[in-house]
């Protein structure tokens, strides 16, 4: 082996390594294109093989019954210098493959053809090829159709590769938000501790909250093997223990939701609004040492997700105000994911009931996740 070979053998593998395609299940999307090529092409074999260092290893296979083979009985080795087919039509006759195994022994190949599998960056991977126990010779809408279902495979790979790097992309910024905004939760909370009355202190502490809670947010989102769903279950068990944390003395909090995945958009307005909700129960309904407790409770029934929130304590006389700061912030996070908001104030407490539909059909979280 020459070092120039020795080079592209490295770049190769680090390629393959980076798709993370090797050594992976078998998946419909490879196994029918090469069903396709196989039945194009008439032939009673086709892989989709990568040439590692020393083998090579089928993606996906018809007719062959392995997944994968050593390096020297790879024909398909020779196919990677070509710049689109390479097209063997008797083996026995090719000094490339006339001492090959499957050639001499094994199967007894006698034709090859090989689409090679290049890379975005023009490095060869493998190929699409297609095997026959006779010799012979494409046709020209065979080879056409070799080569597109060939770049079909890279751009397979392609695709999901992008979509790795996108998520890896997504947890960063995450990561770097959630870091930001628990620097700012907590530079205002100092400046809450110093400031000089108490109505600016208590101002100060709920703009700490509620920028610690949309931090809460972040680290759940990097968390996820996904960046499109959040286990709304686990992290709304996450929010109650972070918000439970400043209650009055003698007021529980109970959070309790089924297990279900939302986007983060509708992750971040049941949130807003559940924050909300609760501390405002903190300040209003247990005056002077009074003891109680708050309940949330999500339920998704028929394609909805209702969360009902309300409190034993004091309660309020008549409609409430909906000029505050607070209510407004519910409004608009029930309006983001049409969402309705109807408050009881009946009594014993307050109560506000969340509806909003589900983006998707409701998906349990999977198992573990659901927990704090």
């Amino acid at each position: 082996m020459t070092a120039q070979t020795d080079v592209a053998a490295a770049g190769r593998r680090k390629a393959l390594e980076q798709y993370e395609i090797l050594d992976t299940p078998r998946e419909s999307e490879f196994d029918e294109i090469a069903e396709l090529a196989a039945a194009i092409c008439e032939a009673p074999v086709a892989l989709v093989s990568f040439v590692d260092t020393d083998r090579q290893w089928f993606k996906a296979e018809v007719g062959f019954g392995c997944r994968q083979t050593p390096l020297d009985q790879s024909i398909c080795r020779y196919a990677l210098g070509e710049a689109d087919i390479l097209e063997i039509p008797d083996t026995r006759l090719d000094p490339r493959s006339m001492h090959n195994a499957l050639v001499v022994d094994g199967p007894k190949v006698r034709f090859y053809a090989g689409a090679v599998l290049r890379s975005s960056d023009g490095v060869a991977l493998g190929t699409l090829c297609v095997l026959d126990v006779r010799p012979r010779t494409l046709t020209d809408l065979q080879r056409k159709t070799l080569r597109t279902l060939a770049r079909q495979v890279v751009r397979e790979m392609e695709l999901r590769l992008s979509l790795r790097l996108q998520d890896v992309l997504r947890r960063e910024i995450d990561h770097r938000v959630k870091n930001q905004l628990q620097s700012v939760a907590s530079f205002v909370r100092l400046k809450a501790g110093r400031a000089p009355n108490e109505a600016t202190r208590r101002a100060l502490q709920e703009v700490s909250h509620r920028i610690s809670a949309a931090a809460l947010l972040h680290e759940e989102l990097y968390s996820l093997d996904s960046g499109d769903e959040v286990a709304l279950d686990r992290y709304m068990d996450k929010l109650g223990r972070f918000v439970a944390a400043s209650a009055p003395e003698g007021v529980a909090l109970v959070v309790e939701v089924d297990p279900v995945r939302v986007t983060p958009a509708q992750a971040a307005s049941v949130a807003a609004i559940v924050n909300e909700f609760v501390t405002n129960a903190f300040k209003h309904a247990f005056p002077t040492g009074r003891a109680g407790r708050i309940l949330v409770v999500g339920r998704v029934g028929q394609g909805e997700l209702v969360v009902r929130m309300s409190d034993d304590g004091v309660g309020c006389d008549g409609p409430l105000a909906s000029g505050g700061i607070g209510m407004r912030i519910m409004s608009a996070a029930a309006e983001k994911v049409a969402g309705t908001l109807a408050f009881d104030t009946a009594g014993p407490g307050v109560a506000l009931t969340l509806a909003m539909p589900l983006v998707r059909p409701a998906i349990p979280a999977r198992l573990g996740r659901s927990g704090g």
